[in-house]
C-alpha cells in the first residue's frame, strides 16, 4: 500500500506585530522632529535686504495691522494685550529672570508706527537691550 502525501498548503501571513512597532516610532520621530512656534500671529512684513538669524526663545511682540499686540516669551503661545504700557511691565519680569533676553517686534507693513515706536519706548525704559525687528528678505532683481 502507498502512502500518499497529502500536501497541506499553508496560506500566506503577513506578520503584523511589527507594524505597530513601526508606527510607534514613526510616531516617536515625528513628535521629537516637529518644531512648534509659540506666535502665530499672521502679519505682512516690511521687506529688507538685511537679515539674521533669529535666536530662539526669543520673546515676541506681534502687531497686527488693526494695532492688536500680541505677546509671548519665546516658551508659552501668545496671548493678547491692550497697550504697549503692559508690554512693557512684561518686559521688567523677564529682564528680572533673564537680563540678556532678545526681544523681537513682528510688526504688519501697514501699522503706523506711533504705535512700534510706544513699543520700542515700553521695551528700552523697562531694560530690554537685545531689540530686533522681524522683517521678510528682499529678493533683488537681475540689474
Amino acid at each position: 500500500m502507498k502512502k500518499r502525501h497529502e500536501s497541506r498548503r499553508i496560506a500566506p501571513v503577513v506578520p503584523t506585530a511589527s507594524m505597530a512597532d513601526i508606527a510607534f516610532l514613526l510616531i516617536i520621530f515625528f513628535m521629537l522632529t516637529t518644531s512648534f512656534s509659540p506666535e502665530r500671529t499672521t502679519v505682512q512684513l516690511p521687506d529688507s535686504e538685511i537679515q539674521t538669524e533669529v535666536p530662539r526663545n526669543s520673546a515676541i511682540i506681534a502687531i497686527t495691522a488693526d494695532g492688536a499686540i500680541q505677546f509671548t516669551d519665546g516658551e508659552r503661545p501668545s496671548f493678547p494685550l491692550g497697550s504697549p504700557e503692559e508690554v512693557g511691565l512684561l518686559t521688567q519680569e523677564i529682564i528680572e529672570l533673564i537680563p540678556d533676553k532678545e526681544f523681537l517686534i513682528k510688526a504688519d507693513r501697514m501699522v503706523r508706527y506711533q504705535l512700534i515706536d510706544a513699543v520700542l519706548d515700553q521695551l528700552r525704559v523697562h531694560g530690554a537691550k537685545r531689540i530686533g525687528l522681524l522683517t521678510d528678505k528682499k529678493v533683488r532683481r537681475g540689474t
